[in-house]
């Protein structure tokens, strides 16, 4: 199964990026399998599944060719502008065509009972799915602790809310973090209180100071491919907080949400969790598109009852949820998952390769990120960054400032951007990351 993965996503780049030309010939079946090293049969599979996904055409006793497009329809999409600041994924490698037959499937399947309230929960057999899909993850668990959500923000804002039980009150959240949580912590007056995370990772003396003696309901995470920063804890950092949550009852709630962005091996912190203190949360939007609003959350024993009394009423479309288990069980979701990684992970390269070639004066400290779709650029503290940002509109390049992501009132700030490449043209990266080093040296007296 992993190598016609493989292969079909292999094929669908090259056909994305113009190795194969519309109108273009493939090579033979005989061919094809000689240069994967696969039989015969597996590359006619994948090109049965690429004729499905109208990529491609056969044409009896001549061979198949790549679907001529009436008219770029890209063209008509792409902006000017070098987009370095959206988050959301790439309009291009959206599963709409898989995506439609599986809600279709699913009305079939379900028929009416598609159309009631349905359970608070989730889609039972949804959930019974995602106990062998997150065990891939090195994520055990019962079908019973994994839970439903219209997306992890949802989730978050409950966890703030109900009681835990170890009777603590304060949130303490990575600083830098998740923006848009922050201010809702902020907005709703509940205890919060930050510790630095940079791109060498956390200081764990201080993370374990915190967590003795700083009344900490839970530790909000993102141990994986950090929004804004992109970069992952090591094993040892993974380890070491899974063990102080137990030492000193502090819940640890772990956004996985970009689990599927990369290619490396990585057990999050929930494998290495022994005393049932991680709450671990995973989100499908980054792989499939962001209106899909499905999350799920895995939560130990000890908080389930609490957690059923704060969410008491179902909030996400069955027809979306039947559709997703579909998706997952036909294999759907792990060869898109190939495509967008794989994607993501050239536009990286081409990132760490350009600023390799520009920021030869190391104006601009940046971590080697691979995986994912972030990475901070750490500027001089000389730099004003709304300047900067605004003569970088001025030459079509949009970029977010690291402002937003820290609480109101914490003063060890980094100055920095965050550049996203989800939405950013491979072909595009070199001239943007040009101008963004321009601009800093220009705004650094140089």
């Amino acid at each position: 199964m992993k190598k016609f993965v493989a292969i079909l996503s292999d094929m669908e780049h090259k056909i994305r990026e113009g190795y194969f030309g519309p109108g273009r010939k493939l090579p033979s079946v005989r061919s094809a399998a000689e240069e994967y090293g696969c039989s015969i049969s597996t590359i006619i599979r994948a090109y049965a599944e690429l004729e499905k996904r109208h990529a491609i055409y056969s044409v009896p006793q001549s061979g198949y060719y790549v679907v001529e497009k009436s008219g770029d329809w890209r063209s008509e999409t792409v902006s000017e502008t070098i987009d370095f600041a959206s988050a959301s994924p790439d309009l291009d490698v959206f599963p709409y065509l898989d995506f439609q037959h599986c809600l279709n499937k699913a009305i079939d399947t379900y028929k009416y009972h598609l159309f009631t309230y349905g359970d608070s929960h989730g889609l039972e057999t949804l959930r019974q799915t995602l106990v062998s899909h997150l065990a891939g993850d090195q994520v055990f668990a019962k079908a019973e602790r994994i839970l439903i959500s219209s997306g992890a923000q949802q989730v978050l804002e409950i966890l703030a809310k109900m009681p835990f039980p170890n009777g603590k009150s304060t949130i303490l959240v990575e600083q830098p973090s998740y923006d848009l949580y922050l201010r809702y912590l902020e907005a709703e007056d509940i205890p919060v209180r930050g510790i630095a995370r940079t791109a060498k990772g956390i200081d764990l003396q201080e993370l374990e100071e915190q967590f003795r003696s700083g009344g900490i309901k839970f530790f909000y995470t993102m141990s994986r491919y950090h929004n804004p920063l992109g970069t992952s804890y090591s094993v040892e950092e993974r380890k070491a907080i899974a063990r102080l949550a137990g030492k000193y009852d502090v819940y640890v709630v772990e956004d996985d949400y970009m689990a599927d962005l990369g290619a490396e091996r990585f057990d999050p912190i929930h494998a290495y969790d022994r005393s049932s203190h991680v709450v671990y949360l995973k989100s499908f939007s980054k792989i499939i598109f962001p209106g899909l609003r499905l999350g799920a959350v895995v939560l130990p024993e000890r908080l389930l009852k609490t957690y059923h009394k704060y969410k008491n009423y179902p909030d996400t479309s069955l027809l979306s949820q039947a559709a997703l288990e579909i998706y997952i069980k036909n294999g759907m979701y792990e060869r898109h998952k190939h495509k967008i990684y794989g994607l993501y992970e050239e536009r990286m390269r081409e990132l760490n390769e350009a600023l390799r070639r520009h920021n030869e004066a190391g104006l601009i400290e940046a971590a080697d990120v691979r995986y994912g779709v972030y990475v901070q650029f750490k500027l001089p503290k000389t730099v004003n960054i709304e300047r900067l940002i605004k003569r970088l509109a001025e030459r079509k390049v949009s970029v977010v400032s690291g402002k937003p992501f820290y609480l109101a009132d914490f003063a060890e700030r980094e100055k920095f951007i965050r550049i996203s490449v989800s939405r950013a043209q491979r072909e595009r990266i070199g001239e943007g990351v040009r101008a963004i080093v321009e601009e800093v040296r220009r705004g650094n007296g140089w």
